[in-house]
């Protein structure tokens, strides 16, 4: 099993994840029209040529949290997550265009004991987005209750 329980978390540490991604024009169109996000700025070639400061469209900045967290999982929480807490402090410093590689970072900021579930624990994570020229891209912050190994 890839992910990893409580226990096997440390302050501090950090997965380069391996896995790469290239965001293609379908993921970002249909990504943001599933969303029911009709923003010209992702789903309009023409209007983001001439009518925006990018010349290009951008990418759905919820489909980069999705990467974020989702290339994040199989290193670290993959069939050892309960869930999801809570995310914060998402900012996307830089733009993503279709075309785009990107690659993702994960830092374990903190952990704790579960104060209600003895049979867990929180893990607080924070994804990183990086392009294929390594600029950052994304980041988020994400709070993940976690099993701890099984007796």
């Amino acid at each position: 099993m890839p992910g990893k329980y409580f226990e096997e978390f440390e302050d501090g540490q950090v997965f380069d994840h391996d896995w790469t991604r290239t965001i293609t024009e379908a993921d970002n169109r249909w990504f943001s029209l599933l969303t029911m996000n009709p923003q010209p700025l992702h789903i309009d070639a023409h209007y983001a040529a001439t009518e925006t400061d990018f010349g290009r469209p951008l990418v759905n900045s919820l489909f980069t949290l999705g990467l974020m967290v989702g290339m994040s999982v199989n290193d670290t929480t993959f069939r050892t997550t309960v869930a999801n807490l809570g995310m914060t402090d998402v900012k996307f410093p830089h733009p993503l265009f279709e075309g785009d590689t990107v690659r993702i970072r994960t830092t374990v900021l903190s952990k704790r004991e579960s104060r209600k579930r003895p049979d867990d624990g929180i893990v607080n994570f924070r994804h990183e987005c990086f392009n294929q020229d390594g600029v950052l891209c994304g980041t988020c912050d994400r709070a993940a209750l976690m099993r701890k190994r099984p007796a």
